[in-house]
Protein backbone atom coordinates (compact mmCIF):
# COMPACT_ATOMS: atom_id res chain seq x y z
CA UNK A 1 0.00 0.00 0.00
CA UNK A 2 0.99 3.40 -0.79
CA UNK A 3 -0.58 6.54 0.79
CA UNK A 4 -0.19 9.41 -1.88
CA UNK A 5 0.28 12.50 0.18
CA UNK A 6 -1.21 16.14 -1.52
CA UNK A 7 -2.99 14.30 -4.33
CA UNK A 8 -5.47 16.23 -5.79
CA UNK A 9 -4.28 19.16 -3.50
CA UNK A 10 -4.27 22.72 -5.06
CA UNK A 11 -0.79 23.41 -5.75
CA UNK A 12 0.43 26.95 -6.26
CA UNK A 13 0.99 27.58 -10.39
CA UNK A 14 3.89 28.94 -11.93
CA UNK A 15 4.07 32.31 -13.63
CA UNK A 16 1.99 30.82 -16.45
CA UNK A 17 -0.97 30.20 -14.12
CA UNK A 18 -0.82 26.16 -14.64
CA UNK A 19 1.31 23.51 -12.92
CA UNK A 20 1.66 19.79 -12.89
CA UNK A 21 2.80 18.04 -9.79
CA UNK A 22 3.50 14.31 -9.97
CA UNK A 23 2.75 12.59 -6.93
CA UNK A 24 3.90 9.01 -7.85
CA UNK A 25 4.35 6.45 -10.44
CA UNK A 26 4.89 2.88 -11.71
CA UNK A 27 5.51 2.22 -15.25
CA UNK A 28 1.74 1.02 -15.67
CA UNK A 29 0.07 4.04 -13.98
CA UNK A 30 0.96 7.49 -12.77
CA UNK A 31 -1.14 10.08 -10.44
CA UNK A 32 -0.06 14.09 -10.11
CA UNK A 33 -2.32 17.31 -9.39
CA UNK A 34 -2.98 19.77 -12.19
CA UNK A 35 -3.97 22.98 -10.44
CA UNK A 36 -5.20 25.86 -13.02
CA UNK A 37 -5.69 29.22 -11.51
CA UNK A 38 -8.53 31.06 -12.16
CA UNK A 39 -8.51 32.96 -15.79
CA UNK A 40 -5.24 30.67 -16.67
CA UNK A 41 -5.21 29.60 -20.05
CA UNK A 42 -4.58 25.41 -19.98
CA UNK A 43 -1.18 24.90 -21.93
CA UNK A 44 -1.14 21.35 -22.43
CA UNK A 45 -1.13 19.49 -25.56
CA UNK A 46 -2.42 15.95 -26.29
CA UNK A 47 -0.72 13.22 -24.08
CA UNK A 48 0.63 9.58 -25.31
CA UNK A 49 -1.18 8.39 -22.23
CA UNK A 50 -4.52 7.41 -21.34
CA UNK A 51 -6.00 10.24 -18.47
CA UNK A 52 -8.50 9.88 -15.94
CA UNK A 53 -8.73 13.80 -14.69
CA UNK A 54 -11.24 13.78 -11.00
CA UNK A 55 -11.99 17.81 -10.13
CA UNK A 56 -11.42 18.36 -6.68
CA UNK A 57 -11.86 21.72 -6.51
CA UNK A 58 -12.64 24.69 -8.57
CA UNK A 59 -15.33 25.73 -11.76
CA UNK A 60 -14.26 25.59 -15.41
CA UNK A 61 -15.13 24.30 -18.33
CA UNK A 62 -13.64 21.36 -20.26
CA UNK A 63 -13.03 20.32 -24.22
CA UNK A 64 -12.36 17.41 -26.06
CA UNK A 65 -13.44 15.55 -28.95
CA UNK A 66 -15.57 18.56 -30.15
CA UNK A 67 -17.65 18.51 -26.84
CA UNK A 68 -17.63 21.11 -23.81
CA UNK A 69 -18.68 20.28 -20.35
CA UNK A 70 -18.68 22.71 -16.80
CA UNK A 71 -16.66 21.15 -14.56
CA UNK A 72 -16.53 21.32 -10.60
CA UNK A 73 -15.67 19.13 -7.40
CA UNK A 74 -16.69 15.84 -8.11
CA UNK A 75 -16.47 15.70 -12.31
CA UNK A 76 -15.00 12.89 -13.79
CA UNK A 77 -13.55 13.14 -17.04
CA UNK A 78 -11.98 10.29 -19.59
CA UNK A 79 -9.70 11.22 -22.18
CA UNK A 80 -8.04 8.72 -24.33
CA UNK A 81 -4.22 9.19 -25.68
CA UNK A 82 -3.62 11.85 -28.40
CA UNK A 83 -7.19 13.16 -27.88
CA UNK A 84 -6.75 17.27 -28.10
CA UNK A 85 -8.54 18.53 -24.99
CA UNK A 86 -8.17 21.68 -22.72
CA UNK A 87 -9.68 23.00 -19.62
CA UNK A 88 -10.61 26.83 -20.09
CA UNK A 89 -13.14 29.87 -18.54
CA UNK A 90 -11.62 29.12 -15.36
CA UNK A 91 -14.22 31.08 -13.15
CA UNK A 92 -12.64 29.44 -9.42
CA UNK A 93 -9.06 27.84 -9.16
CA UNK A 94 -9.10 24.69 -10.28
CA UNK A 95 -7.45 21.33 -8.76
CA UNK A 96 -7.47 17.97 -10.15
CA UNK A 97 -6.30 14.65 -9.81
CA UNK A 98 -4.84 13.37 -12.88
CA UNK A 99 -4.19 9.10 -13.68
CA UNK A 100 -2.30 8.51 -16.41
CA UNK A 101 -2.29 4.81 -17.60
CA UNK A 102 0.35 3.74 -18.94
CA UNK A 103 2.39 6.12 -16.86
CA UNK A 104 3.17 10.13 -17.71
CA UNK A 105 5.38 10.52 -20.82
CA UNK A 106 5.96 6.46 -21.15
CA UNK A 107 4.52 6.31 -24.27
CA UNK A 108 6.35 9.64 -25.96
CA UNK A 109 9.39 7.70 -27.19
CA UNK A 110 7.56 4.64 -29.13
Amino acid sequence: MEIIERAGRWAEPDSTGATYVEHWATPDLSVGTYSLRAGAADPQSPHTEDEVYVVTGGRGRFTSDGRTVDVAAGTVLFVGAGEVHRFHDIVEDLAVLVFFGPAYGSRAAD
